[in-house]
């Protein structure tokens, strides 16, 4: 089991940054992947970002391109969002998760452990 924890949301306002941190616990050694998911009200969830645990490799939806980076640090199995630039149609319970198996495509793959979300919400 890998255990997830997010930190770091909060309401601020358009044009403003935040980071996102998850810290994993537990059996991190067989993390494949961290992903970013998000989830506004009446909404689906929808992937945001991901990054392979091994060799760093990214990848976002595209509405967030060019805004937000994520990022790991392997040492406190930790992975970060970095928001930039944040619009209202940013609001949304993010959600952290980690994937334990191979994935070609991380952005469509199923994800085994989440985290219980931290709000973001950007005012106009």
């Amino acid at each position: 089991q890998v255990q997830l924890v997010e930190s770091g949301g909060g309401l601020v306002q358009a044009g403003d940054s935040l980071r996102l941190s998850c810290a994993a616990s537990g059996r991190t050694f067989s993390m494949y992947a961290m992903g970013w998911f998000r989830q506004a009200p009446g909404k689906e969830r929808e992937f945001v970002a991901a990054i392979s645990w091994s060799t760093g490799t990214t990848y976002y939806t595209e509405q967030v391109k060019g805004r937000f980076t994520i990022s790991r640090d392997n040492a406190k199995n930790t992975v970060y969002l970095q928001m930039n630039s944040l619009k209202p149609e940013d609001t949304a319970v993010y959600y952290c998760a980690a994937r334990n198996r191979y994935s070609a495509y991380l952005p469509r793959a199923s994800y085994d452990y989440w985290g219980q979300g931290t709000q973001v919400t950007v005012s106009s």
